[in-house]
């Protein structure tokens, strides 16, 4: 798998008394490649209106007169965390019914720092490449923890807002070379192409092969068992997804007695996929929990703080303090994160680092 660059490379850094995200990471979502997933993109202008102007139609944001997910959540006493069941690495469901991989971890983390007891208190919610946003939208998740790009169009489209980038991935293409022998997606001409429906995966797709003159047939899966039976099967000769998914998918067919045929992934990255969790639009201070989790977690790491060290930090030292031992605010008026939210992340998925490396 591609590792995300560390807490140095990507700029977390603690300034003053709040740990704070350069604006050439936030810079970092899809602009290119990914607008696809939405039927209804437009380029209709929009009138500017003054601040007294409004409409019926506008939205309060959330706010006093309106309750967060994470009061809902604590209420409930329960979060309900959309995932993948089918990905080695990033969410996985064993047959023993154990769960492992990335997005699992952030769930847990999150669970932990809002005071839930991560192994009893989380429901997790099978959420599809063709329904997640509607999981969301509806309230049957409260936040979206899930292989899903961050772009363009889904940031201004959809009842959802972005979280942290969890995972800097890319499209990748794994072909059956008995199928039709290939060293590169250029000699890929006349494929069958396994691809998900609802993912950024087919615009790409169109997309890479119209510019370089390619011409395929698409198959389109409902999620990655269908896709991983149609490309056992013969039904269709690649398969195309995230570069960590197809990674994953080869790995799983090659055990036991194998797929009966050999395979081999493309070398290229066919577009930029960075992945995100995903709260409901204007929700902020449930987002900004969920945001900053993760960037605790790689501030953890990049301050040497682990779970297996943090107990005898020095406290002393301000920015280790501000670090686990400070709510910076997060929470909401009626249910404020704890002073030590950190130390439990700590405690039950560890820095980014261990999160990773245990997925």
């Amino acid at each position: 798998f591609f590792k995300q660059k560390t807490a140095y490379e990507i700029g977390v850094r603690l300034v003053g008394s709040e740990m704070c995200i350069r604006d050439s990471m936030m810079a970092s979502v899809a602009f290119t490649g990914c607008v696809s997933d939405d039927e209804d993109d437009t380029t209709e202008e929009v009138e500017e209106t003054t601040e007294e102007e409004t409409t019926e139609e506008q939205v309060d944001p959330v706010g006093e007169e309106t309750s967060s997910t994470l009061d809902a959540i604590i209420a409930a006493g329960k979060m309900k965390c959309g995932v993948k069941t089918s990905q080695f690495g990033m969410g996985y469901l064993a047959d023993d019914g154990t769960r492992s991989g990335l997005d699992i971890e952030y769930c847990r983390a999150v669970a932990a720092a809002i005071g839930l007891n991560p192994d009893e208190d989380i429901e997790y919610v099978l959420a599809t490449g063709s329904n997640r946003f509607e999981l969301l939208s509806s309230g049957d998740i409260d936040v979206l923890i899930r292989t899903t790009t961050w772009t363009t169009s889904r940031d201004a489209d959809l009842n959802a807002d972005f979280a942290g980038i969890n995972f800097y991935d890319g499209q990748g293409m794994l072909v059956n070379t008995d199928a039709q022998a290939a060293s590169s997606v250029m000699d890929l001409d006349g494929a069958t192409v396994c691809v998900g429906i609802g993912t950024t995966t087919e615009g790409n797709l169109a997309d890479y092969f119209n510019v370089n003159d390619l011409d395929y047939t698409a198959v389109n899966s409902a999620d990655a068992d269908a896709a991983k039976a149609s490309f056992t099967n013969g039904e269709c000769t690649a398969w195309t997804g995230d570069m960590s998914a197809m990674v994953a998918q080869k790995w799983g067919l090659e055990q036991g007695d194998g797929p009966g045929f050999n395979m081999s992934i493309m070398p290229e990255l066919m577009s930029k996929e960075p992945l995100a969790a995903a709260t409901r639009d204007n929700d902020d201070d449930w987002n900004d929990v969920v945001t900053w989790v993760w960037y605790g977690m790689l501030t953890a790491e990049e301050m040497g703080i682990d779970s297996s060290n943090y107990a005898a930090a020095d406290l002393s030292n301000p920015s280790l303090n501000r670090l686990l031992n400070s709510t910076l605010g997060l929470g909401t008026e009626a249910n404020p994160l704890a002073a030590t939210w950190r130390v439990s992340v700590l405690a039950t998925s560890g820095n980014y680092f261990e999160a990773y490396d245990r997925s």
